[in-house]
């Protein structure tokens, strides 16, 4: 469904080797330009804990990318100062963790972020519909919110394109089993900003994979033709020797086979032998 919403490729820090969290997300995202996800669990809203605004608040002066922190929470209302002083940018919270999605979204503006809203995948688009002209995104779960690398929900993407035909310009996220498997069906479907772990920290190539995922926005979302594609990544992996040029210069035609050295001359006294030889025959 084409559309006119830029893609974002947000890889999720809970993939990553948490024992080097500053050191990954820059990895990944070294510059104010990039954006990382923070997946916020409470052990409450869904079964796991990971962590809150203070890890957030440690992470803050090593990263320059922006924070898209996804709350997972019972009572989002109770964590808007706290992330907002922690230095998320944007806060998402989940439609169904909150009585009054209005003043939540009123509230979160209020602190100076953006605004995020969240649907479970049992959740249908309609629960978020009249809300979603005053946020900045939808998201939309393509897992069960609550644990990584869990299996892409491909009957989510009906919801995605009800959302993205009721909003074209309209951020919407998917989050959960994306990466290039799956980038081209979330495109297709109106997604732009794409949340990605595994697909991201276990590629090869990181940066690589975040630029293929994004040139898939830009061709099945905004209907960019090839040639207007973004350029993609040369893997960092392969020397530039290894690189071909895009068009092979023709062989050389091939050279005529050289003639055959001559035979040996037979020094002096060999010839004088023959010679004689001959005489007496």
């Amino acid at each position: 469904m084409v559309h006119s919403a830029a893609p974002v490729i947000l890889p999720s820090l809970l993939a990553c080797d948490l024992a080097n969290l500053a050191s990954e997300a820059n990895r990944v995202c070294p510059t104010k330009d990039d954006y990382v996800h923070l997946d916020v669990m409470d052990g409450h809203f869904v079964p796991n804990l990971t962590w809150g605004a203070p890890v957030v608040k440690c992470l803050r002066p090593h990263c320059k990318a922006f924070f898209d922190v996804h709350l997972m929470v019972t009572d989002p209302e109770f964590w808007i100062k706290d992330m907002k002083e922690a230095g998320a940018d944007q806060f998402t919270f989940h439609i169904e963790a909150t009585q009054d999605p209005r003043g939540l979204i009123a509230k979160i503006k209020e602190a100076g972020m953006k605004v995020g809203i969240a649907l479970k995948p049992k959740t249908p688009a309609s629960a978020v519909m009249e809300y979603a002209g005053e946020v900045d995104l939808v998201l939309c779960m393509t897992v069960e919110p609550g644990f990584g690398g869990q299996s892409f929900m491909h009957d989510i993407m009906p919801k995605v394109a009800e959302v993205r035909g009721a909003f074209p310009a309209l951020n919407i996220q998917v989050d959960g089993g994306v990466g290039p498997d799956t980038i081209d069906h979330v495109a297709k479907a109106g997604a732009n900003w794409i949340v990605a772990g595994s697909s991201v920290f276990k590629a090869q190539d990181p940066r690589a994979t975040m630029r293929l995922m994004a040139r898939s926005v830009e061709k099945h979302g905004n209907g960019k033709a090839d040639a207007d594609l973004t350029p993609p990544l040369a893997s960092p992996s392969l020397p530039s020797s290894f690189l071909l040029p895009p068009t092979l210069p023709p062989c050389p035609a091939a050279q005529p086979a050289l003639p055959p050295p001559p035979a040996p001359l037979l020094d002096q006294q060999q010839q004088q032998q023959q010679q004689q030889e001959g005489e007496g025959a």
